[in-house]
């Protein structure tokens, strides 16, 4: 009587690439079926039932969906909110109910921005179970089935064919010909070869796991059998879907970090000056009303009510120029964290290459040919020393062509312009070098027809296909690994015709490969044989394959992107650290990053195998040396991207794979390609290129250091501005004179000089030389020394002029007059001083006035709104202001124009 299997626990989140599970590699199949309690008819139906009842449906567990409510509310998660909807609450207790539902509108407005941003970020899980195929083959009762995945239990046998979903891990029992695109897993284009022959050790990387079929991944070709040893969260799918939950939390960006730290400085300061001036005041025998009105006054003089609005219109604008370049922002604060960004893992297949595996290389007759074009394209030249070939001068050539078109089993098609691969990556690259070397694909379909095939098999490494020719003949079409074929190989095709093989003939074949092999290139023979009778459909290789005439080899690799190389160069430049990760080939991914420029000839590449020895205190010291990881997995991903973040690194991540989702969701900014990436990736990520174009990452790089720039120079100039009124407020409170600026006029400068102004300046146009600036780090807070004092001095300048001419106000008129001509000449002063706001370095005369059109409009019809307050009663009502003659008015102008006279001329001095 059989056991039910019992239910495995969860796998944990470990370091290694190997699980107690992972011993399924180095069992035979009887052992594993023994072990499991299953046979190679399959388990009963009653069996299956009872452990799908105990272990569970073989479908991945989807997090919990944090409410649309909770996501609201976490936008008013910040105490910069908080104090500008306090600063409301006091103006609505004020009286000023316009103002106080003004302030609350953009608290609210804010909130439904990141809201709408945020919903339905945390869908990774849900995609992942997307990619699980929906029904599967197997064997119960003895007898074939098909069932629907989520009913596959531990035990089962399954019927694998070209074109199926892999339902769950399973260990292969029997394989013809079977091959598997793991991209999703792996990050490798090419289809892996699979057998179900014992493994020597169990400590291999997923890569190499080749008597194992995995989740999520596909059937290339052949045929094959399984026993299902994992389901569920237990898969390698579900290890990821594990490492997602792990990563599942949101930090705060650099951004929010620092605003949040300012908001607290900005808090305690203020309510330790009004402590301290209300206590003063008692000891001066103010009334307590008076000293509320003026605690009041203070509190909102120290508040800068426009800078969420200002920060949330400057990320807005930032998403819609992505937009425009073709990269989609998922949320707003990531566009300011790809700012500060000082480190980019990047995966290489289908990010920095083309993810389609390309013929490069040709070696025939003793010539190199090289091949243009892209992808599966059959468009493209072979050029012969720099020129185009002609087929009648090389007809050996066209030889090789027709072999790798005859002796193919893949298919191309083209759509929309697009051309796509039915069939086997390898075999699609050699089709349509075939046919760039003068192969007719469609003549030898139907001239040519097929008689029987030797598919692909992992121990002669090489297939085969016979074709009758058109003079009743019957020729056999060999492609496969250079070493084997050739020594199957008795005669070579020449420019003058065919001859014997020597042994000089087949070392100097061999050196060739190798020389072509150092390129990175993956080289494939192809040898021809004409047969005697026609063949039997189902051919011995014993038989057929011996005595053939080598034509030449192919060198073929997953080319990079042609820009790549340009927008790694502009990452550099800009001090941005750029890191290749990779499930590839060490020496493919070493080639691949020396020709675009991520690592030096003399470079080191990191394999997961030797990433696993490490700890993560060895993996954090050496991270700075390594520019290349190569065959690493999911977990090594992730635990490269915290070895940079543990160095105080703001790391960006790219990739397209589900195995980048975890890296891309635990890094500070995560980025995935939006026309190959899968759908968990894209979920998973902060941004998304919809052109998958790797430079797409540098303008956005650009668009956020821009967008930070503008919110530091607005928020020096709100803080500026508060600065000038809290000194002002303070100082006349100290010497015992009255108040100089009541609540309204407070309420009104901040509206009129901050507000507006300061949304002009965060959508100001980003200064060109941006990118060669180093980036911030990690730490660097936004109000640093340059940026205190500048602040400092500028409230000091402004709260100067302004306290010269309240008192000379004071002593020539009245109280109501001076503090109409101090409330005037104040904003005159901050509305000037927001030209000399566009830049920290740049005197006004060497920016082009007219690039901000909208900050001139604006600043013209506040200095006419002000100006109006002094002529029109209703307006003077409201603002306590009385009548003031234009020539005042001016000579106001003038001396507000003071402040910014005396920064420019600082600049100037500094620059000098």
């Amino acid at each position: 009587m059989k056991t039910t299997a019992p239910r495995p626990k969860p796998r944990p989140h470990v370091k290694g690439t190997t699980s107690p599970r992972d011993s399924w590699r180095v069992q035979t199949g009887e052992a594993i079926l023994r072990t499991l309690g299953s046979t190679p008819a399959g388990l009963s139906s009653a069996e299956a039932a009872t452990r799908l009842l105990n272990n569970g449906p073989n479908q991945l567990i989807e997090r919990k969906h944090i409410s649309r409510w909770r996501i609201f509310a976490s936008q008013f998660n910040s105490l910069l909110v908080w104090i500008l909807i306090v600063a409301g609450i006091v103006s609505g207790f004020m009286g000023q109910k316009i103002d106080a539902l003004a302030i609350l509108a953009i608290v609210i407005l804010n909130a439904a921005i990141g809201y709408y941003q945020e919903y339905r970020a945390e869908q990774s899980i849900a995609a992942l179970r997307q990619l699980t195929a929906p029904r599967a083959n197997v064997q119960r009762d003895g007898q074939p089935q098909l069932i629907a995945a989520t009913a596959i239990v531990i035990g089962d046998i399954l019927a694998l064919e070209a074109g199926d979903w892999v339902p769950a891990d399973a260990r292969l029992l029997e394989t013809s010909s079977l091959k598997c695109v793991e991209s999703t897993l792996t990050g490798e284009a090419e289809a892996v070869t699979k057998h179900s022959d014992v493994l020597k050790s169990d400590l291999v990387p997923l890569g190499d796991s080749s008597n194992m079929v995995f989740m999520g991944t596909s059937v290339a070709g052949g045929r094959g059998k399984a026993v299902v040893v994992a389901t569920a969260m237990n898969t390698e799918l579900g290890r990821i879907a594990g490492l997602l939950t792990e990563t599942g939390g949101e930090e705060k960006t650099p951004l929010q970090q620092r605003l949040n730290s300012l908001a607290k400085v900005l808090v305690w300061s203020t309510l330790g000056i009004i402590g301290l001036l209300f206590g003063l005041g008692l000891m001066r025998g103010t009334k307590p009303l008076d000293l509320l009105l003026n605690a009041i006054s203070l509190a909102v003089a120290a508040v800068p009510e426009g800078l969420p609005a200002v920060v949330t219109v400057a990320l807005a604008l930032g998403v819609s120029r992505m937009a425009r370049s073709h990269a989609l922002v998922r949320r707003l604060t990531a566009v300011e964290t790809l700012g500060c960004t000082t480190v980019i893992c990047t995966d290489k297949t289908g990010t920095l290459t083309l993810g389609q595996m390309t013929v490069r290389a040709l070696y025939v007759s003793g010539r190199h040919y090289e091949v243009k074009g892209e992808g599966y394209s059959p468009q493209g030249q072979v050029l012969f020393q720099g020129k185009p070939t002609a087929t009648a001068d090389h007809v050996p050539l066209l030889q090789l062509g027709e072999g790798l078109v005859a002796g193919n089993y893949s298919q191309l098609q083209q759509k929309d312009g697009v051309w796509s691969l039915m069939g086997d990556p390898t075999e699609g690259a050699l089709l349509s070098a075939g046919i760039k070397a003068g192969a007719n694909r469609e003549q030898i379909e139907r001239e040519w027809p097929k008689l029987g095939e030797l598919p692909f098999d992992s121990d002669r490494k090489r297939s085969s296909i016979t074709r009758r020719m058109p003079d009743g003949t019957c020729r056999l079409f060999a492609n496969g690994a250079p070493g084997p074929l050739v020594g199957l190989c008795t005669q070579v095709y020449t420019s003058t015709g065919v001859r014997s093989m020597t042994d000089e003939d087949r070392a100097h074949i061999l050196a060739q490969t190798s020389r072509m092999a150092k390129q990175a290139l993956r080289v494939l023979a192809s040898a021809y044989r004409d047969l005697a009778v026609t063949p039997a459909p189902a051919m011995n290789p014993e038989e057929a394959e011996h005595d053939l005439v080598f034509v030449g080899l192919s060198g073929m690799y997953d080319p990079p992107r042609p820009e790549a190389s340009v927008a790694v160069a502009k990452c550099q430049a800009a001090g941005i650290r750029v890191v290749m990760i990779t499930g590839d080939h060490p020496e493919t991914a070493s080639a691949i990053a020396r020709e675009i420029g991520i690592a030096s000839p003399a470079g080191h590449t990191l394999t997961g195998a030797e990433l696993e020895k490490l700890t993560e205190a060895q993996l954090r010291k050496q991270a700075a040396d390594i520019a290349v990881y190569a065959r690493v997995t999911a977990e090594h991903k992730l635990r490269i991207v915290r070895a940079w973040q543990a160095r105080e690194a703001v790391v960006a991540m790219t990739g397209d794979g589900v195995n980048d989702a975890p890296a891309i969701k635990g890094a500070d900014i995560g980025i995935a390609m939006g026309k190959s990436g899968t759908e968990v990736t894209r979920q998973a990520a902060d941004m998304i290129l919809t052109d998958d174009n790797f430079s797409t990452i540098v303008a956005a790089i650009e668009q956020g250091r821009g967008i930070y720039d503008n919110i530091r120079k607005t928020l020096q100039y709100l803080l500026a501005g508060n600065t000038a009124e809290l000194l002002l407020m303070t100082l006349c409170l100290v010497l015992g004179m009255p108040i100089p600026l009541l609540p309204i006029h407070l309420l009104w400068i901040n509206l009129v000089t901050d507000g507006l102004p300061a949304l002009c300046l965060a959508t100001d146009p980003i200064e060109a030389d941006l990118m060669k600036r180093q980036p911030r780090r990690r730490n660097e807070r936004i109000a640093n020394p340059k940026f205190v004092r500048t602040m400092l001095l500028t409230g000091l300048l402004t709260a100067g002029v302004t306290f010269a001419v309240f008192l000379y106000g004071l002593r020539t008129g009245t109280t109501e007059t001076a503090r109409s001509s101090a409330f005037t000449v104040l904003v005159f002063a901050e509305l000037l001083r927001a030209f000399g706001a566009r830049s920290e370095t740049e005197p006004i005369w060497r920016i082009p006035f007219f690039s901000n059109i909208n900050l001139i409009a604006v600043v013209v019809i506040s200095l006419g709104l002000q100006v109006l307050s002094q002529h029109s009663a209703v307006v003077g009502k409201i603002l306590n202001t009385g009548y003031m003659p234009l020539m005042d008015a001016f000579g106001l102008l003038v001396i507000g124009a003071i402040p910014l006279g005396v920064l420019e001329l600082l600049k100037l001095r500094s620059k000098r």
